[in-house]
């Protein structure tokens, strides 16, 4: 299997460079408006009569993008550009025959809903990164930064700027005020940007653009028009200064006898946060003790296979601008930095004896944080981030009433440093990343790494009018601690060198420090014509480690991968497009075992009727994992076969729906599988919306890990058959005043229940019987007693090991309420509401009862927190 994935990576790549010579180049003429300097100031209302406007021309003549593209869109629009010595105004006129019909859709900032325009200012003119602007019908604001040449659109971008919108009998109108200060451009007598203006109508799902691009084009902002006429424009710098002041009261379920837990808390923080321009293309970013008390809680998840769990980030400083400071350099959710390390919850708790009590920080204060960012005229793209988190302590309570300090988490510094610099006319890039960890251990935390650097090299070159790529990323990580601590490195469940069967790697005590790599090396087709397709491999070696400031959930893998899918873009009677694919993936680890073979088909419609459908089937006739066993073995999956099904109505109407049903079958239905979900979504009046999003999951599986303990000089590795259900619901309800003024709830109750029986313990761990990996306990072998199992397994009436009973029903409720208010452009005032808590519960009981008493009969935590921040414009 191994060879037939090189063989079908050679294939593609031979077959990427055939094509590459064989496709004529057919590049869409580049449209130009030139601006002018204004005459008068327009008034930012909305209506476009002003006679400001007067100074220049309309432009029209967009061309629909979706759904048939290149043809001419239901209703025109037009736009104008002028601009004065500190702002960029543009205003737009979307026509309309039914205006009536125009969807003015209210939503919190970003919320992107109902009919819209949607301005892309390329001022860098590097033809991969742009501000995108939008104003909808009902003059809500959304900003983006468009990053990758329009494969990631990043909304945590919040300048200033003005907009505002208004319908009338020929359709509806708006007008935008930027500010230059918001931008990032160069110096130039006359500056020429990329520029685009894409409009939808949000009833017809319908997307036009002044700027065609051909939806088989590679690429959207290389694309875009250009905006000329910018004459003498003075760099203007950006000094914001935003302070904030935050009031917290916590009501929580009292504690009898704990002085840390007496019902209630009150407490008052402050902060600052400041946006320094250096220079026009760079910014400097700083925050003083920030808050993150409004952010939404993370959802509910246990991971029984041992391995981290990945939660988004969601605090403003670190969301702003974080594509500049990603470097995913292998598949899934690997990354450099991942920036919810720091702040993180303590590494240790308190050492408590009988009777004491601890008052125990839930994060690591973040003392500082600075981040210099930005991108160059020249193609230098740049981030840089500094912060510390302070030395946590615990404090106790004695029995004998006096208190003492336990440290709990050490001071700690993290720096991270990006760089890339696009060349070959931007069709081509460069980039690197260094992070560095540095705790102040202070002769303590012998478990804890002292020191943690890693380095990366990326690339991409784009070829034939951007349609075929390569690009790659290679890595490498050094960690430097005590031998305690790279002894416990060494056994991580992402590396476990203690494997029994493992001949490739072994623990060694005495290491003071480990040193791994890691990268990947794609290449591909990604435009022009129907067809795409691509293929690679991905290495991380047994030694790498990034989890100090990055992210990693497994080592020891080489992963080769392929694919391709053909699309049907020309829309009929039936369809809008269609895409069907099929993928191959082979997984190996460093001893040469291959542990993975998967196949995948899959195909995706998006019907006249705006509704849409997905169908996906895999095999998968390989499946061995190193890490199963926790430090046994290599394990023995049973060969799977999968299938998902998701449909979706059209998203225009005021109620719409997606489902989704995913089954997994196993060879002797050891591990089989199914989940459902469903998500509704209302909106009755253009002011309130509604989601609802319930999924169900229930796993039988008859293997899975309970614990490994020893027996006459032998480990056992103990599975057991679980019936795991999992259930979740998510409600969402966004009331708008108006732009400026949202009223937000979220709540997400959480129920993961797991059952165990039928007992039994490896016996050959790679055989292709379950049955013969497996010794199943007799029933006179096993008891229980007081949640305790009891294993006689040489039958002589004295038990020989014995494990807790694993059952387990955890239940979580998480409520959000939040008013936020824009009282002026950047600044802010937010009431938040949160209630929740999370327990164990009785596996007994149902899922339905388990729920419910969470909710009604459990006595849940409140907090109440007022949040205000002022920004001020220098």
């Amino acid at each position: 299997m191994k060879t037939l994935s090189i063989t079908l990576f050679l294939c593609a790549f031979i077959s990427l460079k055939m094509n590459a010579q064989e496709i004529a180049n057919g590049k869409i003429p580049k449209r130009v408006y030139t601006t002018k300097k204004l005459k008068t100031t327009p008034i930012i209302d909305g209506s476009v009569a002003d006679e400001a406007w007067d100074t220049v021309e309309w432009s029209s003549d967009f061309i629909e993008r979706d759904p048939d593209e290149g043809t001419a869109p239901s209703y025109q629009t037009k736009f104008k550009v002028i601009y004065d010595a500190k702002y960029l105004y543009i205003a737009i006129r979307a026509f309309d025959e039914n205006p009536e019909l125009i969807q003015q859709r209210l939503s919190r900032r970003d919320g992107f809903a109902g009919d819209r325009v949607n301005v892309l200012i390329d001022s860098y003119h590097d033809k991969r990164t742009a501000f995108v602007f939008t104003t909808t019908a009902a003059g809500v604001k959304g900003e983006e930064i468009a990053t990758g040449n329009g494969s990631n659109f990043d909304a945590s971008w919040n300048p200033i700027w003005y907009t505002n919108a208004k319908v009338d009998e020929q359709g509806w109108t708006a007008e935008m005020k930027i500010p230059f200060s918001q931008l990032r451009f160069g110096k130039a007598k006359e500056q020429i940007w990329g520029f685009n203006i894409v409009r939808n109508i949000f009833r017809k799902n319908e997307r036009s653009i002044w700027q065609r691009i051909p939806n088989n084009q590679a690429g959207f902002i290389s694309e875009a028009g250009e905006l000329h006429g910018l004459i003498d424009l003075v760099p203007q710098k950006q000094l914001e200064v935003q302070p904030f002041t935050v009031l917290q009261y916590d009501n929580y379920p009292k504690e009898a006898g704990n002085p840390y837990r007496d019902g209630s808390d009150f407490k008052v923080n402050g902060g600052l946060d400041a946006k320094i321009g250096i220079t026009n293309d760079l910014t400097l970013d700083l925050t003083i003790n920030p808050d993150f008390g409004q952010v939404e809680a993370d959802p509910g998840a246990i991971a029984l296979d041992g391995f981290q769990i990945f939660f988004e980030e969601q605090r403003p400083f670190f969301v702003e601008n974080k594509n500049i400071f990603d470097y995913k350099f292998a598949n899934g959710s690997d990354n450099l930095f991942y920036s919810r390390r720091i702040g993180r919850n303590p590494h240790r708790k308190a050492n408590l004896s009988a009777g004491e009590f601890a008052d125990e920080p839930q994060y690591s204060r973040i003392l500082g944080a600075a981040k210099f960012s930005g991108k160059t005229q020249n193609g230098w793209s740049i981030g840089v981030l500094e912060s510390v988190t302070a030395n946590e302590y615990t404090e106790v309570r004695e029995i004998n009433e006096e208190t003492r300090e336990e440290i709990v988490e050490p001071l700690t510094n993290y720096f991270v440093a990006r760089a890339q610099k696009d060349f070959n006319e931007r069709n081509s890039f460069i980039g690197g990343i260094l992070t560095a960890t540095n705790r102040n251990l202070d002769g303590n935390f012998s478990e804890l790494h002292k020191a943690a650097y890693t380095a990366g090299i990326d690339f991409q070159h784009n070829w034939h009018n951007r349609d075929y790529y390569v690009s790659g990323n290679t890595i490498m990580s050094h960690v430097l601690g005590s031998t305690e601590a790279i002894q416990k490195t060494q056994l991580s469940i992402a590396r476990l060198f203690q494997r029994v069967d493992a001949t490739h790697v072994e623990v060694d005590s005495t290491k003071t420090s480990l040193t791994g790599s890691g990268g990947r090396i794609e290449a591909g087709k990604n435009g022009g014509g129907n067809w795409r397709y691509n293929a690679g491999f991905v290495w991380r070696s047994p030694e790498l480690e990034l989890n100090d400031v990055g992210f990693l959930r497994q080592t020891d893998e080489i992963i080769l991968f392929s694919e391709v899918k053909y699309l049907w873009q020309v829309p009929t009677k039936t369809y809008r497009n269609i895409e069907i694919k099929a993928q191959q993936e082979s997984k190996f680890d460093f001893q040469g075992n291959n542990n993975q073979l998967e196949y995948k088909l899959e195909g995706t419609v998006s019907w006249i009727n705006n509704w849409s459908s997905k169908l996906g089937f895999g095999h998968v006739p390989v499946n061995y994992e190193n890490a199963y066993l926790r430090g046994g073995p290599r394990w023995r999956f049973a060969d799977k076969d999968f299938m998902y099904l998701s449909f979706g109505s059209d998203k225009s109407k005021k109620m719409s729906f997606s489902a989704g049903y995913v089954v997994r079958k196993t060879e002797e239905n050891v591990n089989n599988l199914e989940k459902y979900s469903i998500d509704l979504n209302y909106q009755p009046f253009d002011a309130f919306s509604m989601s609802l999003n319930t999924e169900f999951q229930k796993t039988i599986d008859k293997s899975q890990y309970v614990t490994t303990t020893d027996f006459d000089n032998q480990k056992r590795y103990v599975l057991g058959e679980i019936d795991n259900q999992t259930l979740s619901t998510t409600l969402r309800l966004n009331y708008n005043i108006n732009p400026n003024f949202t009223i937000q709830f979220y709540g997400q109750p959480y129920i993961s229940r797991g059952r165990y029986s039928n007992f039994n313990y490896v016996t050959n761990a790679t055989a292709s019987g379950f049955d013969t990996r497996v010794s199943m306990y007799n029933v006179s072998q096993i008891s229980e007693n007081n949640s305790t199992y009891f294993i006689d397994e040489n039958a002589d009436a004295i038990a020989d090991y014995s494990f807790d009973k694993p059952d387990f029903s955890f239940v979580q409720l998480r409520t959000n309420l939040v008013a936020r208010w824009e009282y002026i452009p950047g600044s802010e005032l937010f009431f938040v509401w949160a209630r929740g808590g999370s327990r164990f519960d009785d596996p007994r009981s149902s899922l339905s009862n388990g729920l419910r008493d969470q909710i009604t009969n459990n006595k849940l935590e409140d907090t109440f927190l007022i949040k205000a921040t002022y920004r001020f414009v220098i």
